[in-house]
């Protein structure tokens, strides 16, 4: 069956252009991109996309399910309903599960809810060491064989330094992938807001900026000393990004990622102590949230995420330094992404090599493009439509978002993974 994706605002991250023009799907795939002026193909199906942008789907590389053990907070059907939703056609989804995904028999028990229940495309990671504990290794080779796409331990930095070197030297063999997350966890635990006159007004345990610089310095030696491959999870500070592009410069094998809510939102919005913003790592002053746009702009950072960790009513309604961190994004992504692009200090194609070509290209896969060949992983959406957004009206079965009643530009029309629509924006 073709599809023809017509009157297209074509955004095209490996080009870095945006233009008006069509699309031709076939089995699952683009078979041609033509521009506005070329003759209409002939086609069993077109969507008239009315001027709007069409761009590949969204990779979005960290989001929490629920499968196993928490069911209660999220599904593999409920996370890819919200995915589909946000434009988001590949989930690459945490091993911090209950119990985690530490061996190829519990992979497999992910692989298989994911076919059996979401309607994008699943790829799940391993942990890294055995129980997210940093004690033992997982059989990385075994995981890998099995399916797994990278190797992390969430938000648990490994400790010990030791094991992590035989872990990066091990995963240099397999052409394995680490995903680290650089937060020193001496400074870093228990930390609800970030360390100055803010956080201590509110009265809130703190973890000093330094925190991230030091470990992201420990992590990039590591990976100079190994020749690993590494990916730093959540760049959130002015102060890491220098580090950053000296290891870059430097030729070290690391990408960096970041949560867009890091991108868009500051430590004040902590002041009223609602704890939906309570994340981690917390929010940071301003002037670093100005920055970290700035290092996406001009690409030092690689990857944008919503880091989707859902959590249950119980768990966010306590006091700010006790609920469980964490938010929701899988629908919010795009909406929220937008800003920077609103703002004018983040382009389209730009925006768009972070949240599809950039997580593509790290773990191999042939998505992320507007090109004949790659999948027809595609989200069709109004970067200008405004709304409100109303939290209880979210696919996820948590509802913890930040942005829960805040004005967002940018809807979602329609989703498709390999040719075949998951998701379509009822009109009215």
């Amino acid at each position: 069956m073709k599809t023809f994706f017509a009157d297209a605002r074509l955004i095209d991250p490996e080009a870095g252009t945006e233009a008006r023009g069509g699309l031709l799907v076939e089995d699952g795939a683009i078979v041609a991109v033509l521009p506005e002026a070329a003759v209409v193909p002939a086609a069993d199906r077109v969507v008239d996309c009315g001027g709007r942008c069409l761009a590949p789907g969204i990779v979005d590389i960290g989001v929490k399910i629920g499968e196993p053990g928490e069911r209660h907070k999220e599904s593999f059907r409920t996370g890819g309903l919200a995915a589909a939703a946000g434009g988001v056609t590949t989930m690459v989804t945490r091993p911090d599960t209950i119990p985690p995904i530490d061996d190829p028999e519990t992979l497999e028990f992910a692989f298989r809810r994911a076919r059996e229940s979401s309607p994008v495309r699943v790829l799940p990671m391993a942990a890294l060491t055995k129980a997210r504990e940093g004690r033992e290794m997982v059989e990385m080779g075994l995981l890998k064989d099995a399916g797994a796409v990278a190797f992390t331990d969430g938000v648990r930095p490994v400790r010990n330094t030791r094991l992590l070197q035989r872990a990066l030297i091990y995963s240099v063999g397999i052409d394995a992938l680490v995903i680290f997350h650089p937060q020193e966890p001496g400074l870093s635990e228990g930390a609800a807001a970030t360390s100055g006159p803010f956080a201590s007004k509110l009265g809130l345990p703190s973890a000093p900026l330094l925190a991230e610089k030091l470990q992201l310095a420990r992590d990039l030696a590591m990976l100079e000393m190994t020749g690993a491959r590494g990916h730093a999870d959540q760049i959130s500070t002015a102060a890491a990004l220098p580090l950053l592009a000296a290891a870059k410069a430097q030729g070290l094998k690391v990408t960096a990622g970041a949560n867009v809510h890091h991108l868009t939102l500051n430590e004040y919005d902590i002041a009223d102590y609602r704890t939906f913003f309570r994340i981690t790592p917390p929010l940071r002053p301003e002037e670093d949230r100005v920055a970290l746009v700035q290092a996406v702009a001009d690409g030092l950072i690689d990857v944008i995420g919503s880091f989707h960790t859902p959590q249950d009513e119980e768990s966010k309604r306590l006091p700010f330094e006790e609920a469980a961190p964490g938010a929701v994004g899988l629908e919010t992504l795009l909406p929220a992404a937008l800003q920077m692009v609103h703002s004018g200090m983040v382009s389209l194609p730009r925006l768009f090599a972070c949240l599809a070509l950039n997580p593509s290209k790290l773990l191999g896969l042939p998505g992320g493009r507007l090109a004949e060949g790659a999948p027809a992983d595609l989200v069709l959406f109004d970067p200008d439509a405004p709304f409100v957004l109303d939290r209880y009206t979210l696919r996820s079965k948590s509802k913890n978002t930040p942005f829960d009643q805040r004005r967002m530009q940018g809807r979602v029309l329609g989703t498709w993974v390999g040719g075949g629509q998951v998701f379509a924006r009822e009109q009215g």
